[in-house]
């Protein structure tokens, strides 16, 4: 795994479809680590094509790893986290600008920012930071490994390495959120 690659950090594997699963992995984590400073959850998958032609099973799917599993990432550290720590989850600029041809894989990414914002409001007093991730498309590989569907011409990726910079600013700063101002082309941590 990447971790002892990287000198022995401990590196946990962990199925997103199995919420129980999630909450053990950052429980493991937390009592290996001595503590949990920070969570980031970067992860998903994505599925195309119209809304009256999404498939049960692939629509459980998105909303399992992108949505329910990530929730329960965030709960577990939640109950393990010190004041102080940083909770960032990477959800998608369609959570903001829901698409036609990405319904549901828009709706289960919109669901985890509503969650992110509220989840925001009841830790305010335990300084722990919540930062929602809604950067533009990134050109990470995820639409050729779609569940269901052909993707759409997609933009040109962003910057992932900027993106990855203005996390951790993120993060270390308490934003609440980074988002992507299409009109402009921006990025902004708020």
């Amino acid at each position: 795994m990447v971790g002892e690659q990287l000198g022995g950090v401990p590196s946990f594997a962990l199925d997103l479809l199995d919420v129980e699963a999630c909450a053990s992995v950052v429980r493991r984590a937390a009592d290996r680590l001595g503590g949990l400073d920070a969570l980031l959850v970067a992860s998903g998958v994505a599925a195309f094509g119209a809304a009256s032609e999404d498939d049960d099973a692939v629509v459980e799917e998105l909303f399992a790893v992108n949505t329910l599993g990530p929730m329960a990432l965030v709960r577990a550290a939640l109950s393990v986290m010190a004041p102080g720590g940083a909770v960032d989850v990477v959800t998608a600029v369609l959570a903001d600008v829901p698409t036609a041809g990405m319904a549901a894989y828009s709706a289960s990414k919109a669901a985890m920012s509503a969650y992110l914002t509220a989840v925001r409001r009841e830790v305010r007093r335990s300084r722990i930071s919540v930062l929602d991730v809604r950067p533009p498309h990134l050109d990470t590989g995820l639409a050729d490994r779609a569940l269901a569907g052909e993707p759409p011409r997609l933009p040109r990726g962003a910057d992932a390495d900027r993106i990855v910079e203005l996390v951790v600013h993120g993060m270390v700063s308490g934003s609440s959120e980074l988002v992507a101002d299409l009109a402009s082309g921006e990025i902004l941590l708020r």
